[in-house]
């Protein structure tokens, strides 16, 4: 029947190939999880996630981005860039619903990649999260004690046990508020989903006050003075669209946070409906504010004379509206709170995911029984980041962020590829099933046999076409050519003539269709890989500007015809009919495939791409180490080593046989 034992058995050694990098888990299902011991709380509605999207999201960047984009790159045409880049974070948004309502659980991305593309690469996705979040909690952190300084009246204003203090000789610069904002936060996470969220809420909508403020007043104030910085000699596009398309690769970074929704997913109460809604609206919310506050604040005061470090602030300033400067001050600190929220919790969860797999230990699987919550995970990850926040400036490492969350971006666009052309065709099932596998295996075999001896007739085919019979008369197995013999019987197959065989046309019917579904997934299969090395290599060489022009044109060319070939055949060919089963129906189904997905690929490496060879430096550092903790730990410790794989279609029917015998 096809049933084979899966790559595994190999707790003690290295193992033979590497086809443990490509197995993949199964969806999990009620009763997968049932196994797992205590379970998330199902607390979670649409407001909630909206309220986890757009706190995570809008972050201080907004407060700090409007200046540094419009004096660099944009000048009033600034609103133009938040949308393009909008646009293209919806592109990852489309994929990530469907993905989150098919496959709600814990994992974010690492969950998705483990179960469309494989092992290896979940585990890579999964290891570059946690740097992602660490980091990016503990950056958000270290933002926090000076603008909390500036609301006190000054650096010195604050506690001294709150203030920053330089350490001479090592030249490090602690920061004690910091290191207490993660622990208090920590501990916010650990009272549960429910109660973390609501506060997170509350923190979100002061902010999102702020900003409305900034809006009305900001447009009050604008209409009054004509609008000024739309005046400038420069016109709307002074930089042209060259500085609008690079102030949108910056002003992307706005927009991670969403991501943060998906990481919720098993907390959600519907995820079917929730999901989708919870992650769309986020994002429009934070789209429509970025562009709104950035139209305000690029006419208030001409793009050149901006602070950029204070862009909001100071334009209130300039036109005698000082008082302002504390309201605005204030919903920096509260951006930062919520963003710092929105960093920590997703991390716990991610842990609890790969531990769940067997690819980290069990005790980052621990669900506290009374707050429903990985209360291990979340303190241990908050005492690291406390301390890295405490110690560190990691403005440093802040790019490092991009790389996580980049990553995780473009695997989900091509899992979305792989779940519409080439979704797995077998789950991994636990060794203790054997008896009921085998069981069913013998039952299908058994009712494949055909032992009436009628004749039936054979279709016509193609001369230089081998015809597959199986089970013919007395479960003979017979590979039949074109001119040769059945049981005495001459063939002539050709473009007229039938003859007739003791087999089962239905049987051939079958597997004339199996070969045609075969070829289909092969070319599907090629052309997605096709797209992704086109993808590598276009990116590669339209960015690295001190290649030889003959070289960086050809090698774009390549990439670019990799790149259409791909495309088209995904765009010919026929999508798989199990995706319409595949996980959990009834949800959000991304539009415009192969299109979308492709299109999110593209933006997504091309950011990659421009990172800069020292944050790729420090990244690889991370992921190496990485590589190292899953050879020696994660591989031999996975929940895949000793399973056996089946078709899909015979899941339920080997769990009723399970339970008939049991």
């Amino acid at each position: 029947m096809g049933f084979e034992e899966g790559i595994g058995k190999e707790r003690g050694g290295v193992g033979v190939g590497y086809q443990f990098l490509t197995r993949r888990k199964q969806v999990d299902s009620k009763r997968a999880r049932a196994d797992v011991g205590h379970q998330l709380a199902k607390a979670l509605s649409v407001s909630q996630l909206v309220a986890i999207g757009v706190g995570t999201t809008i972050g201080a960047g907004v407060y700090v981005l409007v200046g540094t984009v419009a004096r660099e790159h944009t000048g009033p045409a600034l609103t133009i860039s938040f949308l393009i880049a909008g646009i293209a974070a919806a592109l990852s948004a489309f994929c990530y619903a469907e993905l989150a309502s098919r496959c709600p659980s814990a994992g974010s991305a690492y969950h998705y990649s483990y179960i469309c593309v494989g092992e290896g690469v979940a585990w890579i996705i999964g290891w570059a999260l946690i740097l992602e979040y660490t980091i990016g909690g503990s950056a958000v952190a270290r933002g926090i004690s000076p603008n909390l300084a500036l609301v006190f009246g000054g650096p010195e204003s604050l506690p001294s046990y709150l203030q920053r203090i330089h350490i001479p000789g090592i030249d490090i610069i602690v920061d004690p508020c910091a290191a207490i904002l993660v622990l208090f936060v920590t501990g916010l996470l650990c009272l549960g989903i429910k109660e973390s969220t609501f506060i997170q809420a509350i923190i979100t909508a002061l902010n999102v006050c702020v900003l409305l403020f900034v809006i009305i007043a900001g447009g009050y104030i604008g209409f009054k003075t004509g609008w000024v910085g739309y005046t400038v000699s420069g016109g709307y596009f002074p930089y042209g669209i060259n500085g609008v398309l690079a102030g949108s690769a910056t002003v992307f970074f706005a927009y991670i946070g969403f991501d943060s929704v998906a990481s919720t997913a098993e907390e959600v109460k519907n995820p079917q409906r929730d999901l989708p809604l919870g992650i769309a609206t986020a994002l429009s919310v934070c789209c429509l504010l970025y562009m709104a506050v950035s139209a305000v604040v690029v006419g208030l005061v001409p793009y050149f004379a901006m602070d950029p470090d204070t862009p909001i602030s100071s334009a209130f300033t300039r036109n005698d509206v000082q008082w302002a400067v504390y309201l605005v001050t204030s919903g920096a600190i509260l951006a930062l709170c919520s963003a710092l929220m929105g960093s920590l919790l997703p991390q716990p969860r991610i842990l609890m995911a790969m531990a769940r797999d067997g690819l980290l230990p069990s005790f980052f699987s621990d669900v506290n029984e009374r707050t429903q919550v990985p209360v291990k995970s979340t303190i241990l990850t908050g005492i690291f980041a406390a301390s890295l926040a405490f110690f560190m400036d990691v403005s440093q490492l802040a790019g490092m962020v991009s790389v996580g969350t980049l990553l995780a971006f473009t695997i989900v666009a091509v899992s979305i590829l792989i779940l519409r052309y080439v979704p797995p065709r077998e789950v991994p099932l636990p060794a203790s099933l054997h008896e009921s596998i085998e069981s069913v295996s013998f039952r299908y075999s058994s009712n494949q046999r055909h032992d009436d001896g009628t004749s039936q007739a054979i279709p016509k085919e193609s001369a230089d076409s081998p015809l597959i019979v199986k089970e013919i008369n007395k479960g003979t197995k017979l590979m039949v050519h074109h001119k040769q013999f059945c049981f005495g019987y001459r063939l002539e197959i050709s473009y007229v003539t039938f003859e007739l065989c003791i087999a089962s046309s239905s049987t051939y019917i079958k597997s004339h269709e199996n070969l045609s579904e075969t070829t289909r997934r092969q070319r599907a299969a090629w052309s997605i890989a096709s797209v992704c090395v086109g993808v590598l290599i276009l990116t590669t060489s339209a960015s690295y500007s001190f290649l030889p022009s003959v070289l960086r044109y050809t090698t774009c060319s390549a990439g670019g015809l990799l790149l259409v070939v791909g495309l088209s055949v995904l765009s010919w060919i026929d999508q798989d009919d199990a995706r319409h089963t595949f996980g959990h129906t009834g949800g959000f189904i991304c539009p415009f495939v192969p299109f979308l997905p492709i299109c999110c690929i593209l933006v997504n490496a091309y950011l990659l791409v421009n990172l800069g060879a020292g944050t790729w430096f420090r990244v690889s550092l991370w992921l190496l180490l990485g590589v190292f903790v899953y050879l020696f730990y994660g591989r031999t410790h996975s929940s895949l080593t000793d399973v056996v794989y089946v078709p899909t279609a015979h899941v339920k029917e080997i769990y009723r046989t399970s339970e008939c015998v049991a």
